[in-house]
């Protein structure tokens, strides 16, 4: 059966921008209720990225937290209660995507990959577990955001793709844990968007895209179609989805 997600209050991570920016416009499309979190966006980017949202008719804060930290998921959540006072959807979409060789990656990065990355999903998902079971009917749905290091070694970020491996061990057992009340699962988006700090020529763009099956990229807006599907079909948990145009393939 298909959920519809109007007026479902929707907590996305890093949706000031970017890919999870998408995701919140999708949501929002959808009829959901967002708290757009960040942490290093403009102030422009995230009065814009509330702008779009109201502008399609939905409800929408912003609240910022440093979610490598404990005490920011705290934030986060006392935010939402103080905004909308209950969840049905979370999408952990905040991610680190630093590019190391592995004899160069320090204790800083690691700890800081780690905490954005892995911990902070993982503490969400409790208290969102948590809040969801207060719902009139309880329950919910978690979306994690993976990456290609779930599904196998990525040497060039080697801690990111450790950490995303682990979100996806993380999505599995969080789907046998909350179920039947809270499905969660993931997705993994291929080349969507320019990696940001890097110059990348539309030349070298369009050549990552022509090694998938499909022979092209993607935008950020297909991720955010596959998200919304994952939250509206509720027979769906503990899956990972492939957004990539086949990349994934040997």
């Amino acid at each position: 059966m298909q959920v519809d997600l109007k007026d479902k209050v929707a907590l996305v991570t890093g949706s000031a921008r970017r890919v999870g920016k998408a995701i919140a416009l999708e949501l929002a499309k959808q009829g959901a209720r967002i708290l757009v979190h960040y942490h290093r966006a403009e102030a422009a980017e995230v009065r814009d990225t509330l702008q779009e949202i109201k502008s399609l008719g939905a409800d929408a804060c912003g609240v910022a937290a440093d979610i490598s930290r404990a005490e920011g998921v705290e934030t986060l959540f006392e935010a939402l209660e103080e905004s909308f006072g209950r969840l049905d959807i979370v999408v952990n979409s905040a991610s680190v995507f630093q590019r190391r060789d592995l004899l160069d990656v320090s204790l800083e990065d690691w700890d800081l990959t780690m905490a954005v990355n892995l911990r902070a999903p993982f503490l969400i998902t409790q208290r969102a577990a948590r809040l969801m079971a207060g719902n009139p009917i309880p329950g919910g749905v978690i979306v994690n955001i993976c990456d290609q290091g779930a599904d196998g070694p990525w040497k060039a970020r080697p801690h990111h793709g450790i950490s995303k491996s682990a979100l996806w061990m993380l999505t599995q057992v969080s789907a046998l844990s909350l179920g039947p009340a809270v499905r969660v699962n993931a997705v993994v988006p291929g080349p969507v968007l320019k990696p940001a700090g890097r110059e990348t020529t539309d030349e070298a763009w369009a050549q990552k895209g022509e090694r998938s099956p499909l022979v092209r990229t993607g935008q950020p807006e297909d991720v955010a179609r596959a998200v919304a599907f994952l939250c509206r079909e509720d027979y769906i948990t503990g899956e990972l989805l492939h957004v990539n145009a086949g990349e994934h393939l040997p």
